[in-house]
């Protein structure tokens, strides 16, 4: 890819936004609409066609054909021709069209890299200027909140995408780790509250179920990742990035990875004696989130301690309501340090450009006017929900109904969430617009079932309110970093190889200290020492510099 030619493009296409038009997109054929005014439907008197990838999801069956899709189309006169993959490929399909030159007009939810595609090859248009102009409703909760605004500029002072907006109380802790009641009560044991009860309970488990599964998750679910709760008992876990190499913020404000801590190591030592009293499946180290959940239900229950943001994700309430019953959260255990974190992610209200346009896209203003839908509270409620044309997905402002928050319930969800596959809505796909009002509003009795798919939302907010929450990292500790740091093209170049490769690294001896393949105690200091021949240093003083950009320093 040439990037003189990919600027030419976004030039030219900066110049015919200008006129309202549309304009020729990078094959030279022209595309003109007739628009209506801003913020009224349809959007284009004529409908229009472009191409947008996207998530999928195991129960959404196909974006193109769902009911949600077709409600939009005849909305706006707007229709998007689907690519899609799962988001455990996503990121390998994304940079695959973009390498090919075979690239959509947007992308939806996993999005390509905006330093990269945007910042350094103008595959990417800046949005900054046309969203006050064409999207009313998140410009009005932009201007209402500007540390999101700010937060979305890039190193370049330009904004490439659309945010999620979900200020979900207990994503904030999504680190959770979930225990099998029922199976407790079986073996006589109680809820453990320390690492050496942790093995003990165990151990007690495996001797009653020799085929059982004492702890384990998936490498792509979300809050999945089992290590990632129990290093918590050690030092702060600072959640996943891209690519995965461990940063966080030491007590001190320097940016550093815990991957090469004394207390990471404690902790590896701590996974690697309950791997080797069988206490960890291997699985839980390669398996996807479908073939974790499928695991999960098997008819004989036969994991004990699983990790999971939500329970929902891995048991369906109403295809399994007793298994679903028996699991509750567990706070973290605390370490023989004294150390018990559940990591707060302190940064997670905005999820960053989850709608991007790209330079070949013929109608940007459709587009956007298109994603501005979402950001309202009934555009979240139809996307998550379905359209409710016929009244049986939700009720807006319910007569007598009280929400999570105590106040008047601004509305009742009738068609619940579910992790089966349906083709009606699409879930946890779109563009999020979930604010602490909407969320908290949704009509909930006093008296509602937790254990049920109803009582869903309520359950997480007590599981975060009592097991969570109270064990955030504190002053003193090591500390979350901004999901994205802004970095300039020439820093991201200069770091993208080595960012990977520490990755891989870290990745690779985890999983060798926890199953005893290295040794952590004499093995330990040549995998530190592995670290500067992958440059790590220059890693960290790149990442510093952004970081320090950010926060005015």
């Amino acid at each position: 890819m040439k990037k003189n030619l990919k600027l030419a493009g976004a030039l030219a296409l900066a110049v015919c936004l200008l006129a309202a038009l549309g304009c020729k997109n990078t094959s030279g054929e022209a595309k003109k609409a007739e628009y209506t005014a801003v913020g009224t439907y349809p959007i284009v008197k004529q409908p229009v066609e472009m191409t947008l990838f996207a998530m999928s999801a195991p129960n959404v069956i196909d974006l193109q054909t769902n009911d949600f899709t077709k409600y939009l189309e005849e909305k706006t006169n707007v229709k998007w021709k689907f690519t899609t993959a799962p988001n455990e490929t996503s990121t390998e399909k994304i940079n695959l069209l973009l390498a090919s030159n075979d690239y959509p007009d947007a992308f939806m939810f996993n999005t390509p890299s905006v330093v990269q595609y945007g910042v350094q090859e103008h595959m990417l248009i800046p949005l900054e200027d046309m969203i006050p102009q064409y999207m009313p409703n998140y410009w009005k909760t932009m201007q209402d909140t500007p540390a999101y605004w700010a937060q979305q500029r890039q190193a370049d002072g330009h904004i490439y995408g659309v945010a999620s907006i979900n200020e979900c109380y207990h994503c904030t802790w999504y680190n959770k780790m979930w225990v099998n009641m029922d199976t407790l009560q079986k073996i006589g044991k109680k809820v453990p509250a320390t690492t050496e009860e942790f093995k003990d309970v165990c151990k007690a488990f495996l001797a009653a179920n020799p085929k059982g599964i004492a702890v384990t998750g998936s490498t792509t679910g979300w809050g999945e990742q089992f290590i990632n709760f129990l290093t918590g008992s050690f030092i702060t876990n600072p959640g996943l990035r891209s690519p995965n190499t461990r940063l966080a913020a030491s007590p001190s404000g320097e940016v550093v990875t815990i991957a090469n801590q004394p207390e990471y190591q404690e902790a590896l030592r701590f996974l690697n004696e309950l791997y080797l009293m069988g206490a960890i499946y291997d699985g839980g180290f390669t398996q996807t989130s479908d073939q974790y959940r499928s695991l999960v239900n098997q008819p004989d229950a036969p994991v004990l301690f699983l990790a999971s943001g939500a329970i929902v994700n891995s048991v369906d309430a109403d295809v399994n309501p007793s298994l679903y019953r028996a699991y509750r959260a567990i706070a973290p255990l605390k370490g023989p340090a004294g150390v018990q974190t559940n990591t707060e992610f302190k940064y997670n209200n905005l999820q960053e450009n989850k709608f991007v346009i790209t330079d070949r896209c013929p109608y940007p203003e459709a587009a956007l006017r298109w994603a501005d839908h979402f950001y309202t509270m009934e555009g979240y409620l139809q996307y998550q929900y379905g359209a409710n044309l016929d009244g049986k997905d939700f009720i807006l402002n319910p007569a007598g109904e009280v929400g999570l928050n105590g106040k008047p319930a601004l509305f009742k969800v009738l068609n619940q969430y579910t992790a089966e596959p349906q083709n009606h809505d699409w879930q946890d796909t779109g563009l999020i617009y979930a604010t602490s009002t909407i969320r908290l509003g949704e009509a909930t009795p006093a008296d509602i079932d937790i254990a049920s798919a109803a009582g869903l939302e309520k359950l997480l907010v007590i599981e975060t309110e009592t097991v969570c929450e109270p064990y955030s990292q504190k002053a003193g500790q090591f500390d979350v970093l901004p999901g994205s740091l802004k970095l300039t093209a020439d820093e991201s170049n200069s770091i993208q190889t080595i960012g990977v490769e520490l990755a891989t690294y870290i990745d690779e001896n985890m999983v060798a200290f926890i199953t005893g393949r290295k040794n952590i105690n004499t093995d330990w200091d040549a995998y530190v020492r592995g670290f500067d021949a992958l440059k790590l240093g220059d890693y960290l003083k790149v990442n510093q510099a952004a970081w320090d950009r950010q926060r005015g320093k």
